[in-house]
């Protein structure tokens, strides 16, 4: 029989949750950037969208940094292996923006918008396997 999980006794911070909602900002975003191609856009809504996911997985981020015993190898090897992964994907949208022959501006800010997905996911499933071990 298994013993009590890692997370028994202790309450976590939304860490999760706030990658969560910086993700659908990005999808967001990256929603409304893509159904203005070709033509201009106004960039303006999908900035402050960026801006938004930013801070919120900043705020995750310093929040995931204050638990104490957290399984921070465990973290790395699974978070390592989805960036990976998620990078390679962002790599494969962009070269698909940049074949479509994106504006410069927008092109920048879609750029942009494929970094934070490219950390977010792996944030999201490294926190979520991590916070489940046992660390220190």
């Amino acid at each position: 029989m298994r013993g009590a999980p890692a997370t028994a006794g202790r309450t976590l911070p939304p860490v999760a949750e706030l990658a969560v909602g910086a993700l659908a900002l990005i999808v967001t975003g990256g929603i409304y950037m893509a159904a203005n191609i070709p033509g201009p856009a106004a960039l303006a809504p999908a900035i402050g969208l960026l801006a938004a996911a930013i801070l919120v997985l900043l705020v995750a981020a310093f929040l995931m940094l204050g638990i104490p015993e957290f399984a921070w190898r465990r973290f790395r090897q699974v978070g390592l292996w989805a960036l990976l992964a998620y990078s390679i994907s962002a790599g494969m949208l962009e070269l698909v923006f940049a074949l479509d022959r994106v504006p410069a501006a927008q092109l920048l800010l879609l750029t942009l918008m494929l970094l934070v997905y490219a950390v977010d996911i792996p944030l999201i499933l490294a926190y979520s396997v991590a916070r489940h071990q046992t660390g220190g």
